[in-house]
């Protein structure tokens, strides 16, 4: 059990013993100040009182749960965006320069990792398809334009997939054809093409 949903269930429990506590109290007290009214009304303030601060209390409680999950998956959503747009910055550097050295390599495999952490299975295995590429067109150590246009082929597939791992979801909420939308980014990628 999680400690979020055991402090809920001691919260849950504690307010339940001064609900029925403070009912079975409040009815005595209600009813030895039967002979007084002005009494009475106090000691129902009283009880309203009470009530209103235990919903109050678990509201609060609820509001912050879902305030510190939403908080947390903003977060996450910024780091995947961060090390996406990351790996799209260096093989941007890659194919502008022309060779391929060492340290290229080197930033590549560090990325791989980055994107280990954060990725989606997808994303995932069309960056390995744009590694194998990568790595084939590269051999050389340069980049020559047909080898560009290979890797901004893999590199739009590439994009497609992290489009859906960063705002698939709120694609599907809006109907927008995935099909459509990946048609459309692999069209652009060849828009430039020489």
């Amino acid at each position: 059990m999680s400690k979020l949903a055991r402090e809920n269930l001691i919260y849950l429990l504690l307010s339940s013993i001064v609900v029925v506590g403070g009912y079975w109290f409040l009815r005595y007290a209600y009813h030895v100040a039967d002979k007084a009214p002005f009494s009475q009304e106090i000691v129902l303030i009283i009880l309203g009182a009470i009530i209103t601060m235990l919903i109050t209390a678990l509201l609060l409680n609820k509001q912050t749960e879902v305030e510190l999950k939403k908080e947390e998956s903003i977060k996450f959503i910024e780091l995947k965006t961060g090390i996406y747009i990351q790996l799209i910055d260096h093989i941007q550097q890659v194919m502008l320069g022309g060779d391929v050295d060492r340290e290229d390599r080197i930033r590549l495999r560090i990325l791989a990792h980055k994107l280990a952490i954060v990725a989606a299975p997808d994303v995932l295995q069309q960056f390995e398809h744009l590694v194998e590429r990568f790595t084939n067109v590269t051999r050389d150590n340069e980049v020559a334009q047909e080898d560009v246009d290979v890797l901004m082929e893999e590199l739009a597939k590439l994009s497609v997939c992290i489009r859906k791992d960063l705002i698939g979801d709120l694609d599907d909420r809006q109907g927008i054809d995935q099909e459509k939308v990946t048609r459309q980014i692999m069209e652009n990628s060849d828009a430039f093409g020489e």
